[in-house]
C-alpha cells in the first residue's frame, strides 16, 4: 500500500524541499510528476488501515523484528503520523532490556524521540492538519485539566508520562497489530520505531516547517529534558556553579543550558573518559572521572568550588551517583535536580536530617516544559540562540533497519544520539 506523499506543488507550499525525496522540487521534476500521478491513490488511505514497516520487540533484550504491521486510523482526538526521524534513548534501552519487570509487555513498539509529518487526524483535532511538521512528546498536555492550568507543574492529569500504559485511552486498545491481527502494544504515548504511529493529539506538537526536522528530533526528549531542567526547574542564574553527573545526551544538554545561562563553573562527571572532549565542546569548564580520584567526587567538587556547587544535576539513573550529586551542592542553598531514570526498588539515599543543612532535591520531567504550549517556541529559540549546538548531539546516523546496531552503539557508550532515518 502506498504511503502518503506530497506532490510537487504541495512540496513548494509546505517547505523548500520535499521531506520524502529530500531534494528541491525544481531538481526532481520527474519524481514529483510521478507523485502527482500517485497522489490521488495515496490520499485514498487517509482514515483507513495501512500497512508499514516497524521494529517490533518480542521479548527482553531480543533483537528487533523488522516486519510489516497494520496501523489503524486515528480515533477521536488522535493523530496518525509519518515518522521521518527517530533516535535511541537510554529510556528505550532500559525498556528494551526489560530492566523493570512491571513494564514488560510484548510484542511492543518502543521509541519516543521523533519527528515527522501528520498523515491524517481523527475527529475533534483542531490544532493540526495533514502535512504539518510535528514532534512526538511522551509527557502530554490536554490544556484543560487542573494540572495543565497550573503554573507549578508541566504534568497533565490524563496524558502525563506513564511507562505502564501500553494501550490508547479512547478504548483501551492498540492501534498496531500483526498481519494476522494480534495486538502490538504502545510505549510512552509515542511508539516511534515505526514508519507510522498513532498518538493522542495531546502528545503531538506542531512546529515551524522551516526548522530542520532531523535536528528538531532532539527536542522530543533529550535536549528539552536537560536544557529545560536548567532554565525552568533550576532557573540557573549568571555566575552560578553547576555540576552534571552523567554526560549522556541529557547531561550534555544540561551543560549547554548552563553555558547559555552564564554559569561560571560547569563541572562534568563521568566514568567514560571519552566524554571529556564532548563536554568541553558543549561548554564544560571542568571534568572529573571518579575512577581517577583518591577522594570522593563530592569532596573534589567542594574543593574546586570552595564549598560546593549551587546546582547539581543527576543524569545517570544511579542512586550512589545521586548521593554524590546531593552532597556536592553547597550547604544552605544547594539544589539537586534528578533527571536519571531509576529502575531499582531502592529508596532515596538520604537521611531526613541531612535536609536541615539547607540542601534541597527535586525531580524534573521533560525539563519542566509544557509540551503543547511551550515546545514550539523553544524549537524556534534553538534555531536562533547562540550556544545551542544541536548538531553536536547527533554522533551517528543510520537507516531504520539498522536499529540493532544503534542500540549496540548506545550500550558501548560510543554514541550520544544515533539518528535513524525512516
Amino acid at each position: 500500500m502506498l504511503p502518503y506523499v506530497h506532490s510537487r506543488n504541495r512540496c513548494q507550499k509546505l517547505t523548500e524541499y520535499c521531506i520524502y525525496c529530500k531534494l528541491p522540487p525544481s531538481t526532481n521534476i520527474i519524481r514529483h510528476s510521478q507523485m502527482d500521478n500517485d497522489i490521488e491513490q495515496a490520499n485514498g488511505v487517509l482514515g483507513k488501515e495501512i500497512t508499514c514497516t516497524a521494529a517490533v520487540a518480542w521479548g527482553p533484550g531480543k533483537p528487533f523484528s523488522i516486519q510489516q504491521i497494520r496501523v489503524q486510523p486515528p480515533q477521536k482526538l488522535e493523530v496518525r503520523i509519518k515518522i521521518l526521524y527517530t533516535s535511541v534513548c537510554h529510556t528505550d534501552l532500559s525498556a528494551w532490556q526489560g530492566q523493570n519487570e512491571s513494564q514488560r509487555v510484548y510484542p511492543r513498539i518502543f521509541g519516543h524521540e521523533a519527528s515527522g509529518v501528520v498523515e491524517c487526524i481523527g475527529e475533534g483535532v483542531q490544532d493540526m492538519k495533514e502535512g504539518d511538521h510535528v514532534l512526538t512528546i511522551f509527557n502530554g498536555e490536554c490544556r484543560k485539566c487542573a494540572y495543565c492550568k497550573s503554573e507549578s507543574t508541566n504534568l497533565c492529569e490524563k496524558f502525563r508520562v506513564d511507562p505502564l500504559r501500553s494501550v490508547m485511552r479512547n478504548d483501551e486498545k492498540t492501534r498496531f497489530s500483526t498481519q494476522d491481527g494480534k495486538p502490538i502494544y504502545h510505549f510512552l504515548n509515542t511508539s516511534t520505531f515505526s514508519e507510522y504511529t498513532v498518538m493522542e493529539s495531546a502528545c503531538v506538537v506542531k512546529i515551524n516547517p522551516k526548522t530542520p526536522l532531523d535536528k528538531m528530533t532532539l527536542l522530543s526528549c533529550c535536549l528539552s529534558t536537560g536544557f529545560g531542567a536548567v532554565t525552568n526547574t533550576a532557573n540557573v542564574q549568571h555566575g552560578s556553579t553547576v555540576a552534571v553527573f552523567g554526560l549522556g545526551a541529557v547531561g550534555l544538554a544540561v551543560i549547554q543550558g548552563a553555558k547559555t545561562r552564564g554559569a561560571s563553573k560547569i563541572i562534568g562527571v563521568d566514568i567514560n573518559a571519552d566524554k571529556h572532549i564532548k563536554g568541553q565542546t558543549m561548554g564544560m569548564t571542568h571534568f572529573i572521572n571518579p575512577r581517577d580520584l583518591k577522594v570522593s567526587t563530592h569532596e573534589k567538587i567542594r574543593e574546586i568550588t570552595e564549598g560546593g556547587v549551587d546546582f547539581s544535576f543527576e543524569c545517570a539513573g544511579n542512586l550512589d551517583v545521586l548521593r554524590e550529586a546531593f552532597l556536592s551542592t553547597h550547604d544552605g542553598w544547594g539544589l539537586t535536580i534528578v533527571l536519571g531514570i531509576h529502575l531499582t526498588p531502592r529508596m532515596l539515599p538520604l537521611h531526613p536530617m541531612e535536609l536541615f543543612d539547607g540542601r534541597r532535591i527535586t525531580g524534573s520531567v521533560f525539563g519542566g516544559f509544557k509540551g503543547k504550549s511551550q515546545l514550539a517556541l523553544f524549537a524556534d529559540q534553538c534555531m536562533h540562540q547562540d550556544g545551542i549546538k544541536l548538531e553536536e548531539f547527533i554522533t551517528h546516523e543510520l537507516p531504520f533497519n539498522n536499529i540493532d546496531h544503534a542500540f549496540q552503539l548506545l550500550v558501548l557508550g560510543k554514541s550520544i544520539r544515533c539518528l535513524l532515518h525512516l
